[in-house]
């Protein structure tokens, strides 16, 4: 049986003591960033490597690849992706041209790491920026107003999802108001629950079929004056679970980031208390890695069912009427449609 967290790994090949803790620990799945990458082939053996070690060839390998400035996936290996904002600029004169760039973005996406063996997409973000807001969210997120978002994010969703990627949406409940970065301190949002609920919740809601989520570490003090979203049974029960109505596979978003304090033993359990199904640590520390591990149990129960549904959804990439996939004629497609924007 797996245990209910997701791991970072420190370089391009897994260490002896890291294959130790893995194989030890039995994560139910990893995280790669940009140290992890060099090339196509080394990337290839990290996630083989990494699935050796519990066992599956079918662990769940997750990646940050949304486009623009958050991209593990870098040139001159892999093309650059356009941040979300241009889509949703597109969206603004033509919502259907829009739509079938954001898929088909997606989709190319989908495709460059499925090629890899990366399962898993951080992606989409579907948070509602607003005026005065931290610029850690900014041209991440389509648009300023839900419903572009919505349309943009269901298009991304279906894009990965046809590409044989699993997407995860963030930051649940809604990041946008954010005053501060949430890797360097805790942002505290003080609009009213009747405010969140018309703007920031909407998103969420409207596409909370989908498979994973992941938390934001935010304080919403109309709702949890005391603790970030991430280790708040309260906003997790109440506004994740009950309002926004998601069922899927809730993960936190990373233990190590400074919105979060005190030991990462503590915080992972907190994290799992408050109704994580998984704890994600991303730097591959080895001595903070076995903190957590201190209090990560098995994945069961309503956590092991919500695994067991995330994972049904992951299927081989399906082909379109026209036939198999053709990234080449998707490339030139989405570039006529950017273009024709510009």
């Amino acid at each position: 049986m797996r245990s209910r967290a997701i791991y970072g790994c420190a370089g391009t090949s897994l260490s002896a003591a890291e294959r130790d803790f893995f194989r030890d620990v039995k994560p139910w799945g990893f995280i790669l960033f940009a140290r992890n990458i060099s090339d196509s082939d080394q990337a290839k053996a990290l996630v083989e490597q990494l699935r050796d070690t519990v066992g599956d060839s079918q662990a769940p390998v997750l990646i940050d690849q949304e486009g623009g400035r958050v991209a593990r996936l870098k040139p001159p290996q892999w093309r650059t992706r356009p941040p979300a904002s241009v889509f949703g600029a597109l969206h603004a004169s033509n919502p259907e041209a829009a739509r079938e760039a954001t898929y088909l973005n997606a989709r190319l996406i989908a495709h460059d790491l499925a090629g890899l063996g990366i399962n898993v997409d951080c992606l989409p973000v579907l948070d509602v920026p607003v005026p005065g807001a931290h610029d850690i969210i900014g041209d991440r997120a389509f648009a300023t107003d839900p419903a572009t978002i919505i349309a943009l994010g269901k298009a991304q969703i279906e894009g990965l999802m046809d590409g044989g990627v699993l997407p995860v949406m963030k930051h649940i409940p809604g990041h946008g108001r954010a005053g501060a970065d949430s890797h360097l301190a805790l942002p505290r949002v003080s609009a009213t629950a009747a405010e969140l609920s018309a703007s920031d919740f909407v998103t969420f809601r409207s596409l909370s079929q989908c498979p994973i989520a992941m938390t934001a570490h935010v304080v919403y003090e109309s709702i949890d004056p005391q603790r970030p979203c991430t280790t708040s049974p309260k906003v997790i029960r109440d506004v994740i679970r009950g309002e926004i109505g998601f069922d899927g596979l809730l993960m936190s978003d990373d233990l190590s980031m400074k919105a979060l304090d005190g030991p990462l033993s503590v915080r992972a359990r907190q994290a799992l208390f408050a109704g994580c199904d998984l704890a994600l640590h991303c730097n591959g520390d080895m001595e903070e890695m076995r903190e957590v591990a201190s209090e990560v149990k098995e994945l069961e129960g309503q956590s092991l069912r919500r695994s067991r549904q995330a994972l049904a959804h992951l299927s081989v990439p399906i082909s379109s009427e026209r036939g198999a996939f053709d990234p080449a004629a998707a490339e030139a497609r989405l570039a006529t449609l950017l273009g024709a924007a510009a």
